[in-house]
């Protein structure tokens, strides 16, 4: 489901052409330059810093930044293209954290240093405080995504927004990565400057990197989804045994058909919760937000479909898709990542059931149907 925003903040049903515009040129990229070469170097520990500036190149950072401040000016569903080109093609680039750092600091109305650019939530994985009067950062900020990588980091404490400089000596690093050997490094900050403080204006998202971390990881997710189904189900009719395409087993049919449902779930959730963002960005959403809710759906449904895909995708390759010389395990293993970070699929959907119950047996239906749980 490829949908937009027009300038009235209607949604067309179809694909705008920043948004067609977008995808083919960013399908172009990365379909011609994420070779198994490359994320093989990546794994070994070489930075795509090539691949970095040809993103550069193509404006992709900036996508969500306003056409005034340096950007594209594309809202969400426009840019979405980008992110579900890093999941389906397992690009290994800050390029999602860069994204959501600098349409944060756009809007906050501060200007966007170059790139790559990290995300901090204060008081999430970490006790990270950014200092009401002094403006200073002390504490602990865990499996922050490639800090390894990036000078600047945009750090939320709930609508403050401060822009920090990770050169700077009050700050000491600790190197980690997830499953998919992607950086996921811990910072120490000691009475650490900020180089800019700025305020957002984002009714209901209290944790804004949080929140909006959640939806970027979605988005990547259903990219990587969708490539996992691809690997299986050309998998299945490729490999013969006893005569005939594994495919034609029923079995097997119905695992595949298990994944592409979940999938395809996945994808509608994740549309609804890009259709919000851009509703709220745009300032076309009123007073009734609900990309909070729509966020924490989008995230449960990947994560549950991750869980599921990852599953089927390696009982369908069968002893080769476990070996390191196969090139499914750069889908899966990032699929085992993303889904439990900016909080797993368990988080989002103990948020949406205590929401559930705050709400008590009269408000539960009001609440679901309009999406304000």
């Amino acid at each position: 489901m490829n949908t937009t925003i027009n300038h009235q903040g209607v949604d067309d049903g179809v694909p705008s052409e920043m948004q067609t515009m977008i995808a083919d040129s960013v399908q172009r990229l990365f379909a011609k330059q994420v070779t198994r070469e490359l994320l093989e170097r990546f794994d070994d520990g070489h930075r795509a810093e090539s691949l970095w500036q040809m993103v550069v190149d193509n404006g992709l950072p900036g996508a969500l930044v306003a056409e005034a401040a340096g950007g594209s000016g594309a809202n969400w569903l426009d840019a979405s293209p980008v992110l579900h080109a890093i999941g389906y093609w397992q690009a290994p680039l800050p390029l999602a954290e860069t994204m959501l750092g600098a349409a944060l600091l756009a809007h906050a109305g501060m200007e966007v240093p170059e790139g790559p650019i990290t995300l901090v939530q204060a008081g999430r994985l970490g006790d990270l405080r950014l200092d009401k009067d002094s403006a200073r950062l002390d504490g602990r900020a865990v499996n922050v995504p490639w800090a390894r990588s990036c000078r600047w980091a945009v750090v939320a404490d709930g609508q403050r927004l401060a822009l920090v400089d990770l050169r700077q000596t009050a700050i000491t690093l600790a190197a980690g990565s997830n499953v998919a050997d992607e950086e996921r490094d811990t910072l120490v900050f000691v009475n650490a400057s900020c180089q800019a403080i700025g305020q957002l204006q984002l009714a209901d998202l209290h944790e804004p990197v949080w929140h909006l971390g959640a939806l970027v990881r979605a988005c990547t997710l259903v990219g990587t989804l969708e490539a996992v189904v691809d690997k299986a189900v050309m998998y299945a009719n490729e490999r013969v045994q006893f005569g005939k395409p594994i495919g034609k087993q029923q079995v097997l049919q119905q695992y595949l058909a298990q994944m592409a449902g979940a999938t395809g779930a996945a994808r509608m959730a994740v549309q609804v919760a890009l259709r919000s963002a851009s509703e709220l960005f745009l300032g076309t959403a009123g007073n009734h937000h609900t990309l909070a809710f729509d966020i924490a759906v989008a995230k449960v449904c990947t994560g549950e479909a991750a869980t599921l895909a990852a599953s089927v995708a390696h009982q369908v390759h069968g002893a080769i898709g476990f070996t390191h010389e196969h090139t499914l395990h750069f889908a899966t293993r990032r699929l085992w990542s993303w889904r439990d970070e900016f909080g797993s699929d368990a988080h989002w959907a103990k948020v949406l059931g205590q929401a559930a119950i705050a709400a008590g047996s009269e408000g539960f239906w009001a609440g679901l149907t309009d999406r304000s749980l």
